[in-house]
């Protein structure tokens, strides 16, 4: 089966070496040169651009996109949308917001091409350990597009699926996004309060090894602590600033628009922002109310 790639950071150049190895030919373009050359180097078919990859393909077309959510998304759709034929598809493995994805699938059906949503999960570790896939689209599209799937995820029958219609798959992912946001910030307070309790010398990497067999809380988020532990306890050299990339607080927006209580999701995602500011203002207030009513003393910032 041959399929059009476009988005070659290092989860979709990821994606197109496990595609290859399956037995999948591949055409693939991206803004950067260099990118396009690396992949080309692993089996690769080259475009230039989207024009040129749209005649490397025959109808009907299968092309995916690993791409930036928002306007990058956006903007090569739209091109797409000019180029190609009925019946050709169009997949979306980033992570668009779900809401973007149901109106760029009914703007597509109206031209007659397909549109698939899916959610991918698995990151750089996916190229070994495969991709979780949650897809949504037209069943009997997403039949067809079954090899590719199956290559994708960790074994033929696990970790894919569809799961709705178009939207339905970054909807899913959304959540899982949110919960994951959860998750880290659960493990970052336990292994914070077990690190500052210094009076019993704990092993913050021989902690993690032991959780990773038998326990409730072993899983792959343990599994990388465990691995990041081993080569650096103390973290000094790592500043504690957290980005988000939107999905976090999608989830957060459409808990609050179901009247769905979600307090542990709202409340890390308020950690990743707080851990971008510099010395808090609101923070610095709350000293000075202290002082105010009480006589606290305040400690002065240090200059630089």
């Amino acid at each position: 089966m041959r399929i059009g790639m476009i988005g070659l950071g290092k989860m979709g150049a990821n994606m197109t070496q496990r595609l290859i190895r399956g037995g999948h030919e591949v055409v693939v373009t991206d803004v950067n040169p260099q990118a396009i050359e690396s992949v080309v180097a692993m089996g690769a078919i080259g475009a230039m651009d989207i024009a040129d990859m749209v005649q490397k393909l025959s109808p009907s077309r299968i092309i995916w996109l690993m791409l930036p959510a928002g306007d990058p998304t956006e903007s090569v759709i739209t091109q797409l949308a000019t180029m190609l034929d009925m019946g050709d598809i169009i997949i979306d493995g980033g992570n668009s917001n779900y809401k973007d994805t149901m109106r760029r699938g009914g703007f597509l059906a109206q031209k007659g091409i397909q549109f698939v949503d899916v959610g991918t999960s698995g990151g750089i570790w996916g190229l070994d350990n495969g991709y979780s896939l949650m897809i949504g689209g037209d069943e009997a599209v997403i039949t067809s597009l079954k090899p590719i799937f199956q290559t994708l995820a960790p074994a033929p029958d696990l970790g894919w699926g569809r799961v709705g219609t178009v939207g339905s798959g970054h909807f899913v992912k959304m959540i899982h996004n949110g919960i994951e946001y959860g998750m880290m910030q659960a493990f970052a307070e336990g292994f914070a309060i077990l690190q500052a309790k210094t009076d019993f010398g704990l092993d913050m990497s021989q902690i993690a090894h032991i959780w990773q067999h038998g326990s409730v809380v072993r899983s792959w988020l343990l599994d990388l602590i465990a691995d990041a532990l081993d080569d650096d306890q103390i973290l000094e050299d790592i500043a504690a600033f957290v980005p988000d990339s939107g999905e976090g607080r999608w989830t957060v927006f459409e808990a609050i628009d179901l009247n769905i209580s979600a307090p542990i999701i709202t409340l890390s995602l308020e950690r990743r922002i707080r851990s971008r500011e510099n010395a808090p203002y609101a923070d610095k207030l709350l000293a000075l109310m202290r002082n105010q009513f009480g006589g606290h003393h305040i400690k002065k910032q240090d200059a630089d």
